[in-house]
């Protein structure tokens, strides 16, 4: 951990990555809660992975692919969502085709790039030190755009994450906003991929807001913890990955993924030894 300390301290590439990761966790604090609660990581999934396709374009046409992933998350995201609305019983597989075609196209784009030598890997699975400033700029935009969104509506997105037909009495356009929202995850999904990838996405997305659903049962809190719970596991992820040299991706997510299971597991045996009777 000294090692790392005296690193961060000396190199800027090391202090953009820990700064992505802070970024990166608000974000997913705020829309992995809604994630969670609606249940919808399947719709989420089918989201990031289409994802692919706009970064391999991006590349194709020799421009940025954070600019790629957002235009197709977005596009993505409306179509996953309207699929979810209009033709429910077969979103399952559409949205499948969705996910897989979106990867299949972004690898082609990628591989008829002529002239560009690019490492897939850094994609699928992220390469948080090689964010660089206009990264950081454009991940900070980001998040504005998702609290201003939610300062202004935050009622409404509570109506619609927990009681829809509530939201409906009360002339909230549930479709409108269900839409919106999904749209809001999709940009969460470009925060994210250049700390964790594609592949490691929806983990990231998922499981700060999961382990805040333990620790905590109103959704401003879980919110709240799972921004911090984001930002504990991606600069511990990336300090305990700095001297091994172990892919910080990777590492970032077997964080979580222990936290989440030892919080669970020791809320169910705390549960349990609560439920038993004691002895007369």
């Amino acid at each position: 951990m000294a090692e790392f300390l005296s690193a961060l301290a000396a190199h800027e590439f090391l202090q953009r990555a820990m700064l992505a990761g802070v970024l990166a966790s608000i974000g997913c604090g705020i829309m992995g809660t809604y994630v969670v609660v609606k249940r919808i990581t399947f719709l989420a999934g089918g989201i990031a992975h289409a994802v692919l396709g706009g970064m391999g374009a991006a590349i194709f046409f020799s421009f940025s692919p954070l600019v790629g992933a957002m235009i197709a998350a977005i596009a993505a995201a409306l179509i996953v969502g309207w699929v979810s609305l209009a033709w429910k019983e077969r979103q399952d597989t559409v949205i499948g085709a969705i996910w897989a075609t979106g990867m299949a196209a972004g690898i082609l784009f990628i591989s008829r790039t002529p002239g560009y030598n690019v490492d897939l890997m850094s994609y699928l699975f992220g390469n948080i030190l090689m964010v660089t400033r206009s990264d950081l700029w454009l991940m900070a935009a980001l998040d504005l755009v998702i609290l201003a969104f939610l300062l202004l509506f935050y009622k409404q997105v509570l109506a619609v994450s927990f009681d829809e037909q509530f939201a409906r009495v009360r002339g909230v356009r549930v479709k409108t906003f269900y839409l919106l929202l999904l749209c809001l995850v999709a940009l969460t999904v470009v925060l994210l991929i250049q700390v964790v990838g594609l592949i490691l996405v929806i983990a990231l997305l998922t499981l700060p807001a999961a382990v805040a659903g333990q620790l905590t049962g109103t959704f401003r809190r879980i919110m709240l913890f799972a921004v911090i719970l984001g930002g504990l596991f991606t600069s511990g992820g990336l300090a305990l990955s700095y001297g091994p040299d172990l892919p910080t991706g990777s590492t970032t997510i077997l964080l979580a993924g222990i936290t989440y299971l030892l919080v669970a597991g020791g809320k169910a045996a705390l549960r349990r030894l609560s439920s038993k009777s004691p002895l007369v």
